[in-house]
C-alpha cells in the first residue's frame, strides 16, 4: 500500500507513562520514533495519579534497606491472581521489571526511590511491607521552560492555593503550619517557592507524584529530541497482508496524515474508560456514572485494534480499578466544575468512620484498599449493591481527620460552608442523619450499636478491620489497641456520599509477554503492540498493591521497545 506521508521505525500513539517509556527506550535503541498524542498535553491519567510504580526486586529496594525479591513477589501474585490467567505476561513483567527500572535510571531523568513503608494492598505469602512501591523523585519543572505548559496538571482538588502540588510528607505539615517551628519553616519554604513560581508559570513547578513521573519522562524525550506531535488522534490502523504497517492520524489543521511504522505501532491511548459502548458493555452498571480518567480517553486504540481483529480480555474479577469518590457539585450546575474527591487514605481508613448502604448496614472493611472498598460496594448478595454508600463520622472525627474535601482542623465556618453546598450532611442524631441520607434509620442505629460494642475493645468481628498490615499502616498509630477502630461518639454526626469511579482499566487488548496484541485465535497480530491501559491487566482484575497499573505500563513499554529493536533481546 505504502504512500506514507512520514515513515519511522516505531509509531507510538499516546503520550502517557507507558507510551513515553516505549518511545524513550526505542530512541535509546537507535530506532526512529514518532509519538502522536491526541491532546495538547502529555501525561494522560498518570499525570493525575499518585505516581507510585509497583516493581518487585529492584536495586532500589536494596538501597532503601528493604530488599525485595522477585521470588517472593511471584509467590504473592500466585496467591492473589491464582488461575485467572495472564501467567506468561506476568512472568515477563517479574523478570524484566528490575532491568527496566535500572536502565531507565541510567539512560534518562526517570528516577525513583523505593518506599520503606508502603505495604502491598493484600496480605499473603510473599507480600511486602516496603521496597516494591517505587516513588518518583520530585521534579523541578523549570528546566522545561515553555514546554512545561505541555505537562497535564494534576486534579485541581489535589493542588493548594490554586496550583501548588504538595508531597505526601508535607501534607500534615501544611495543614498545621503553626504546630512547631519546623512546620512553620517548611511551610514558608514550600509556599515561598510556589509564590515565586507564579510570577512566571501558570502553576507551581515543584512536581511530585504522577506529575513528577510524567515531567521526567517528557523531559527525557525532549533531551533525546524525540518528535511528539500534539492534537493528532488516531483515526485508523493500516494493515497489509495481516501485518499492521502504520496508521492514519488526524492533523491539528483538520487533515489526515499517513504514517508508516517499519517495526510496529504501539497503542497507548488510555483504555476504554470513556468509550460510550465498551464502558457499558464491560463495566458494571453501578460504576457507569463517574470516571477519574481524562475526557479524551475514548478507547481509540482498543476500538481501532478490534477493527483489525484484536481480542478484548475482560479481565477476570473486575474490568476496572476503582476508587470511592465524593462529589461537591458546582453551584452553577456545570458538571465540568464539580469537585471530585477520591477517598484514598486521609479519612476512610481512620478509626471512628463507618461506611453504610441504604439499609444502614456496613458492607465492607472500610480500611481496605480503595479498589477493594468499591468492590464491596458493587457486590450483590441478592439485596442489591451498596451504590451509593455513605461515610459516617462524629464531630470529633471531622476535627481530627477531616472528611473528603473538608480537610482536618477546619473551622466551624468551613464545616457550615460544606453543609450549605450539600456536600456534607449533618444530623444532630443518627435518626436525623438517616432521614437526610435516605437510609433506613433502624438499620443505622443497630449498625452503630453493634460496631461500638466491639470497637470499645478495639475489635471488628464483622469485617476484621485493622487485621492487615495495609489496614494498620493507613490507620492512626496513636489509637490503641487497633489503629483502625474506635467507637463513634455522641452527635452531631456527619456524612458524605461516595460513588464508584474508575481510575484505570483492567479490561483491554489481550497481549503477549512482549506486548504484542493478540487476535481472536490467540495469535499475535504482527506489527501491533499495546501498553498502559490499552493492554489488559496482567493481574486480571485484582489489585495487589500501590502502583500495579503504572508498574506494568513502564515495564511493558520497555519490553515493547526492546522487542521492536531486537526480538531476541527480551
Amino acid at each position: 500500500m505504502g504512500g506514507w506521508d512520514k515513515e519511522v521505525d516505531l509509531l507510538v500513539l499516546g503520550a502517557g507513562a507507558g507510551g513515553m517509556t516505549a518511545a524513550l527506550v526505542a530512541s535509546h535503541e537507535h530506532l526512529s520514533v514518532l509519538v502522536c498524542e491526541k491532546t495538547d498535553q502529555v501525561g494522560g491519567i498518570a499525570s493525575t495519579s499518585g505516581g507510585t510504580v509497583w516493581v518487585p526486586g529492584t536495586h532500589l529496594s536494596v538501597e532503601a534497606g528493604v530488599p525485595d525479591s522477585v521470588a517472593d513477589a511471584r509467590r504473592f501474585l500466585q496467591s492473589v491472581v491464582g488461575d485467572r490467567g495472564g501467567d506468561e505476561a506476568r512472568e515477563a513483567f517479574l523478570r524484566s521489571g528490575p532491568d527496566a527500572i535500572a536502565e531507565l535510571g541510567r539512560i534518562s531523568e526517570v528516577k525513583f526511590t523505593a518506599a520503606t513503608a508502603h505495604p502491598d494492598y493484600l496480605a499473603g505469602p510473599g507480600s511486602a511491607f516496603g521496597g516494591r512501591a517505587l516513588i518518583p523523585m520530585p521534579f523541578d519543572a523549570r528546566v522545561l521552560g515553555k514546554a512545561f505548559a505541555r505537562v497535564r496538571p494534576p486534579r485541581k482538588e489535589f493542588m493548594g492555593l490554586g496550583g501548588m502540588m504538595v508531597a505526601r510528607a508535607d501534607l500534615s505539615v501544611l495543614l498545621a503550619p503553626f504546630a512547631s517551628f519546623s512546620n512553620f519553616k517548611r511551610t514558608i519554604a514550600v509556599v515561598g517557592r510556589y509564590v515565586l513560581d507564579r510570577l512566571r508559570y501558570p502553576r507551581g513547578t515543584q512536581l511530585v507524584m504522577g506529575n513528577a513521573l510524567v515531567g521526567r519522562l517528557y523531559y527525557s524525550l525532549l533531551k533525546r529530541q524525540v518528535e511528539i506531535r500534539f492534537n493528532t488522534p488516531l483515526l485508523e490502523l493500516v494493515q497489509e497482508e495481516g501485518r499492521v504497517t502504520g496508521a492514519v492520524v488526524a492533523t491539528p489543521e483538520g487533515g489526515r496524515c499517513r504514517i508508516g511504522a517499519r517495526r510496529g505501532v504501539v497503542l497507548a491511548t488510555g483504555g476504554v474508560t470513556r468509550h460510550p459502548q465498551l464502558r457499558k458493555q464491560l463495566f458494571p452498571e453501578g460504576a457507569w456514572g463517574l470516571s477519574l480518567s481524562p475526557q479524551t480517553h475514548t478507547g481509540d486504540g482498543v476500538d481501532r485494534a478490534r477493527r483489525v481483529g484484536a481480542r478484548i480480555e475482560s479481565s477476570g474479577d473486575s474490568p476496572g480499578l476503582w476508587m470511592p469518590c465524593s462529589v461537591r457539585h458546582s453551584p452553577d450546575g456545570n458538571p465540568n466544575r464539580d469537585q471530585v474527591w477520591p477517598h484514598i487514605l486521609l479519612d476512610r481508613a481512620k478509626p471512628g468512620l463507618i461506611a453504610v448502604n441504604s439499609r444502614g448496614e456496613r458492607f465492607v472493611n472500610e480500611s481496605n484498599s480503595y479498589h477493594d472498598f468499591v468492590m464491596g460496594m458493587l457486590r450483590d448478595h441478592g439485596q442489591g449493591t451498596s451504590v451509593p454508600a455513605h461515610l459516617i463520622v462524629d464531630a470529633a472525627f471531622i476535627h481530627q481527620y477531616g472528611l473528603g474535601l473538608l480537610m482536618a482542623g477546619r473551622s466551624a465556618h468551613r464545616i457550615a460552608e460544606f453543609e450549605r453546598a450539600g456536600y456534607l450532611i449533618k444530623g444532630r442524631t443518627l435518626a436525623e442523619l438517616a432521614g437526610k441520607l435516605g437510609v433506613d434509620a433502624a438499620g443505622l442505629a443497630r449498625t452503630v450499636e453493634d460496631y461500638n460494642q466491639a470497637a470499645e475493645r478495639g475489635e471488628d468481628p464483622a469485617f476484621h478491620r485493622g487485621s492487615s498490615p495495609m489496614n494498620r499502616f493507613n490507620g492512626d498509630e496513636n489509637q490503641k489497641p487497633n489503629p483502625c477502630v474506635r467507637p463513634i461518639g455522641a452527635g452531631p454526626y456527619y456524612a458524605v456520599t461516595v460513588w464508584p469511579a474508575d481510575l484505570a482499566c483492567c479490561a483491554g487488548l489481550d497481549g503477549s509477554a512482549n506486548g504484542e496484541v493478540l487476535d481472536e485465535s490467540g495469535k499475535a497480530i504482527p506489527g501491533l503492540f499495546a501498553c498502559g491501559n490499552d493492554l489488559a491487566s496482567i493481574f486480571r482484575g485484582t489489585y495487589p498493591g500501590p502502583g500495579t497499573t503504572l508498574g506494568p505500563a513502564l515495564v511493558f513499554g520497555w519490553r515493547i521497545a526492546k522487542f521492536a529493536a531486537d526480538p531476541q533481546a527480551v
